[in-house]
């Protein structure tokens, strides 16, 4: 099977949504899964579904629960570098079959690591890897290298009408 390179970008809700689904297809047929999360810290509800799966989908975050939208701190720019150095070890590997980087555009957006790295990524992946690459803001040259770009839009969301997010649905735990 050959493997693409796949980026879920846009200002609309599920692109995180989108990876996780591909993810757990990718499990149900037996293949491995590793899913860095950048930007992202905690024990949100997907991430306690995907344990389910430990013996296929492994989720390593690699923010530190703050959110990044200035300046980041060393400490943030330390954390996503590990991440991503982590990644390039796991696609040289070549045992996971599904690689997802979860808000990796967002992470270049912010300049916790540079297009160039993530582009370094992508040109390194072996054929039989499929990656997934997601967030807002995905750069020209993340776009031009990809095989499919999916752009999320909203069109439409409940809270413009002043909906709360809701246990189970969106945005909050028990």
């Amino acid at each position: 099977m050959k493997g693409n390179i796949q980026v879920y970008t846009g200002d609309g809700k599920g692109k995180t949504t989108a990876a996780l689904g591909l993810a757990l297809q990718a499990a149900g047929t037996g293949l491995k899964v590793f899913i860095a999360q950048f930007n992202k810290r905690g024990d949100y509800s997907e991430i306690k579904a995907l344990k389910r799966f430990s013996d296929l989908i492994t989720v390593e975050q690699y923010g530190l629960g703050r959110f990044v939208k200035k300046k980041p701190f060393p400490e943030d720019i330390e954390a996503a570098r590990k991440g991503l150095k982590k990644v390039k070890s796991i696609i040289s590997a070549g045992e996971h079959k599904v690689v997802v980087l979860d808000e990796a555009n967002v992470a270049v957006k912010n300049g916790l690591f540079s297009a160039q790295d993530l582009l370094g990524v992508m040109l390194a992946k072996p054929d039989h890897v499929e990656l997934v690459i997601t967030g807002r803001g995905a750069s020209s040259r993340i776009i031009e290298n990809a095989d499919q770009v999916i752009e999320m839009k909203a069109v439409k969301h409940y809270y413009q009408k002043g909906v709360k997010a809701r246990v189970g649905i969106v945005g909050i735990e028990k």
